[in-house]
């Protein structure tokens, strides 16, 4: 195989960029990828030009250390828990509602300490999946009914393993796509002997669209998500008046949805949104009637909030018989 020094140029057909790389530009017709590399008979480089390719990628690439064959879009990847490659997939919605829109997903770190991958690797096929179109059956994936919650954004789980067990009678589902996050919940769950825990790894708002059943949720948690604080990146919010909907499609009457933020200009934005939904009554908090448990432990991104000075936003609606 011969060593090549520029950007691979992948064909048109090939599709999307892989769901961790960010970086696709044109280069002479051809779509690039960061992550692609294709066979020479592909490259359409100019012959007078190989030293400004060489320039933007230094390190020389063997083609015999990577697979010659673009991956095709949506492909799984090796080892478990592993989201296919592929920009990740998005519903349609036709109700003229906003719902988040991410382009992609980027993660500096994602591996797992020799801890984290021997915990993993002996539980995930009990206690995880990634996102699909298959319904989950809540009864048969715990072993048993009862009040199921969903954990929107669970991160490391610190909230999550700490709540679990004071409402041991609920199902809670953790939703994430961040991999150590993951396995830092999951390696707690073990530690602390918390068995009433699921995960989803992928999109809160696919996972509900695609895999949670109508009316069948007693709650669903978003605490602290992504403020995504520039205008520009405003669409990819998760509370929406579209994810608001779909949130009170998912709750069964009754149900409670608990929002938490710190961030003092999103707590804006949701202020704007409160009452958008006809299905879901705003709450007071704190609410000490509330069926679901509003109390959480202070998180590590709690507390950097508040050693900056910033306040806690606490939401709660309850869906409308």
């Amino acid at each position: 195989m011969l060593a090549t020094h520029v950007m691979a140029a992948a064909r048109s057909d090939v599709g999307d960029c892989c769901a961790n790389q960010r970086e696709i530009r044109e280069c002479n017709g051809a779509r690039t990828e960061t992550w692609l590399i294709c066979p020479p008979e592909l490259m359409s480089l100019p012959a007078n030009k190989p030293q400004q390719h060489a320039a933007r990628n230094p390190k020389p690439t063997t083609l015999d250390a990577m697979s010659s064959t673009p991956a095709p879009r949506h492909a799984p990847r090796d080892g478990k828990g592993e989201l296919p490659y592929g920009r990740p997939l998005q519903s349609e919605f036709d109700d003229d509602l906003d719902y988040p829109r991410i382009s992609g997903v980027s993660f500096r770190r994602g591996t797992l300490t020799p801890g984290q991958q021997e915990v993993w690797d002996n539980n995930w096929d009990r206690i995880g999946t990634i996102m699909s179109d298959d319904e989950i059956d809540v009864e048969k994936w715990f072993g048993r009914p009862g009040p199921t919650v969903v954990e929107i954004g669970s991160g490391t789980g610190t909230s999550t393993v700490a709540m679990a067990p004071l409402e041991a009678d609920h199902n809670i589902i953790a939703v994430e796509l961040y991999k150590p996050g993951l396995a830092k919940l999951l390696t707690a769950m073990k530690r602390e002997d918390v068995d009433n825990i699921r995960m989803v790894r992928g999109d809160g708002v696919e996972v509900l669209q695609r895999m949670i059943a109508p009316e069948s949720l007693a709650g669903v948690r978003i605490f602290f998500p992504d403020p995504w604080p520039k205008a520009r990146h405003h669409k990819r919010r998760i509370v929406q008046s579209g994810t608001l909907n779909l949130i009170a499609s998912r709750l069964k009457p009754g149900g409670v949805l608990h929002v938490a933020t710190d961030h003092a200009e999103y707590a804006e934005w949701i202020d704007e949104l409160v009452g958008v939904e006809p299905l879901l009554e705003p709450r007071p908090f704190p609410w000490p009637e509330s069926p679901l448990l509003l109390d959480r432990p202070t998180t590590k991104f709690q507390r950097k909030g508040l050693e900056k000075g910033h306040s806690i936003h606490e939401y709660v609606w309850q869906k409308v018989s």
